[in-house]
């Protein structure tokens, strides 16, 4: 398939060079400006050969809605040329032109800026991409698959349905597999066994979507168009993507808060007993940690590192990192009685 697509794609070079210098044989030019048409046309079968990679890339409806837009604005434009030429002789073909082109490049924008509003034509002009991309698809982004923990909330059934996974999203991940840092070729790797963890659980589908935004460059922008095209939700722990995108409207679902929201209350007061593992950022602090990860500060703990020890609870803090526990040693407390 991609070896055949390749030679199409030479053939076209080729059949549009050889056009170049047919056109400069038909006009009877001579050497070198022969040579020109035929770089012309090399040049205008390279850029018909990318606009048709790019075109891959987007789907459909867009390039229905699109072409739609663009030729009902030529038309309007050849016509409003005619009108002008009618008042302005001297206008001519060139002032058509114009008009159609303007008139051609504003309906395209027009129409796919309004793709939205023309939802219900398009499921109804072409079923099996409606089909394909149903609204409520989670999309998966390079975070949360590193991260791993979405396969556990997939397992329990709280995630079902469609995992979107983009293929810029699949490139990034590749490209940190790839990376000379052993840091993160390991999390990359670690990304892939998490996907195919995924891809075994019963509850969840995982797709890969080839659409693109060859226009915008961050994958978290494309992330977010995506989420805009489809109707879907971005599933991420990015604290930064997660801003952007519901300040851009797009609903996000965070692991993080996920996670924030499961983790047990703790209140004012309650006993804790807790290992003390290292030495905290105030004097005399010492740090230790709940079993689902929640710092623990205990004021004058300092001396009681590598200890067991039983607090209770002074302060809570709860910030967008998750939440923070400042306690007492019990004997400090009683004494303070």
């Amino acid at each position: 398939m991609r070896i055949g697509l390749l030679i199409v794609r030479m053939l076209v070079l080729m059949v549009a060079t050889a056009a170049g210098f047919a056109l400069a044989h038909a006009l009877k030019l001579s050497p070198p400006y022969n040579l020109f048409l035929g770089g012309a046309g090399l040049l205008a079968g390279v850029l018909v050969v990318l606009l048709e990679w790019q075109a891959r890339r987007i789907p459909v409806d867009r390039l229905f809605w699109g072409a739609t837009g663009a030729m009902l604005g030529v038309v309007l434009g050849l016509g409003l040329g005619t009108a002008v030429e009618a008042v302005v002789p001297g206008a001519g073909a060139l002032g058509r032109g114009l008009f159609a082109l303007l008139l051609g490049y504003l309906g395209a924008m027009v129409t796919l800026a309004k793709r939205d509003d023309l939802e219900d034509m398009s499921v109804k002009l072409f079923p099996k991409t409606a089909m394909g991309r149903q609204e409520g698809d989670k999309i998966l982004d390079t975070s949360v698959i590193i991260d791993g923990r979405i396969v556990e909330v997939c397992q329990t059934g709280f995630l079902a349905g469609t995992l979107l996974l983009p293929q810029f999203v699949l490139r990034e991940l590749q490209q940190i597999a790839d990376s000379a840092d052993a840091l993160r070729r390991n999390r990359g790797k670690r990304g892939f066994d998490v996907l195919q963890r995924l891809q075994r659980v019963p509850r969840v589908t995982v797709r890969i979507d080839e659409v693109d935004f060859p226009q915008v460059r961050e994958v978290d922008r494309k992330l977010i168009e995506l989420a805009r095209a489809t109707g879907g939700q971005i599933v991420t722990n990015d604290y930064n993507l997660n801003r952007v995108a519901e300040l851009s409207g797009v609903s996000v679902l965070n692991i993080n808060e996920l996670a924030n929201a499961l983790k047990p209350v703790v209140l004012p007061g309650e006993p804790l007993h807790v290992h003390i593992v290292k030495e905290g950022k105030e004097a005399n602090q010492g740090v230790a940690y709940l079993d689902d990860g929640t710092m623990v500060v205990v004021e004058h703990g300092k001396r009681l590192i590598g200890q067991t020890v039983d607090v209770t609870v002074t302060t809570i803090y709860q910030t967008a990192a998750g939440r923070m526990i400042f306690a007492r040693q019990r004997d400090e407390e009683n004494a303070s009685r």
